[in-house]
């Protein structure tokens, strides 16, 4: 009876402490995406006021994607703290963002390698590991939504979650 009573008490201490770890979590996570926010601003308006956006732009969309990879996350934090389930889908949603942000950091320093003029050999080892690099993103991107795609056709109703 009395260990019952002790394993209550400490599951609720525990779950009290869950909670405002994730709390906590998000207060940082939210302070991140608005200075990134921010950040992205700051370079906006200097490639605007400078008239050098189309070399702010990958910089600014760059800025753009980690923002949206910080809201997702906030976004299972959120559901944690409310449902006390780990949801999935958000972090498939994140490692899919963050793939195509690598995509996109790629292609543009495979731009900037051959815009060069000068084509050595070292230029072109770079050049071939990050084709590689590219193709392996490529099928992780389709692995990835693939998935998304599943988990959504057979994801469990919300009223099967409660009774897990």
């Amino acid at each position: 009876m009395v260990e019952d009573r002790f394993r209550h008490h400490f599951g609720d201490h525990l779950g009290k402490a869950e909670v405002a770890i994730y709390s906590i979590l998000a207060v940082l996570l939210s302070i991140t995406a608005l200075a990134a926010i921010a950040s992205a601003g700051k370079l906006l308006w200097d490639g605007i006021s400078h008239w050098t956006i189309a070399n702010e732009t990958f910089r600014v969309l760059d800025q753009l994607l980690v923002v949206l990879m910080l809201v997702e996350i906030l976004h299972t934090v959120r559901i944690s703290i409310r449902s006390h389930i780990l949801v999935t889908e958000p972090f498939l949603v994140v490692g899919l963002i963050a793939s195509i942000r690598r995509i996109l950091v790629i292609t543009l320093e495979a731009a900037t390698l051959t815009k060069e003029g000068t084509w050595s050999t070292q230029g072109a080892s770079i050049f071939r590991a990050s084709m590689v690099e590219l193709g392996l993103l490529g099928l992780l991107v389709l692995i990835l939504v693939f998935s998304i795609t599943l988990l959504r056709r057979y994801a469990p109703a919300p009223k099967e979650l409660m009774e897990l």
